[in-house]
């Protein structure tokens, strides 16, 4: 599974932006998708996550109320749309591939993305 995220650029405080993820695997619908951020100098911080079949998602705290996760099966994509963005949300946004259940743990997760970055200014 290879899984490429797009849509990052700058944005400022209180935009909006909408990140893509494809991935060129097989059974995509048998994976549970996430979107992981990552800060210079941290470990990956668990965003927002969506099962394979039933579509339940699951948000951080900061996401919630901000940003939505979605997937299009069809098109082997997962989405996740942010709206208020904030300054503290600058990070590089990695999409992750579960053949496990939806979790928040990077160790839970098989195949990650290269990442797209998101700058957003005060």
């Amino acid at each position: 599974v290879q899984l490429q995220a797009s849509g990052g650029g700058l944005v400022q405080a209180g935009g909006s932006l909408r990140l893509s993820c494809a991935s060129s695997g097989r059974a995509f619908n048998t994976y549970a998708m996430a979107w992981f951020r990552q800060a210079p100098g941290k470990e990956p911080e668990f965003v927002a996550g969506i099962s394979a079949r039933r579509g339940t998602t699951f948000y951080a705290d900061s996401a919630k109320g901000r940003f939505t996760i979605s997937r299009d099966n069809a098109e082997n994509t997962v989405y996740l749309q942010m709206n208020s963005l904030k300054p503290e949300d600058t990070a590089t946004y990695i999409c992750a591939a579960s053949q496990d259940v939806l979790a928040t743990r990077a160790a839970r997760y098989d195949y990650w993305g290269q990442g797209t970055q998101v700058t957003v200014s005060s």
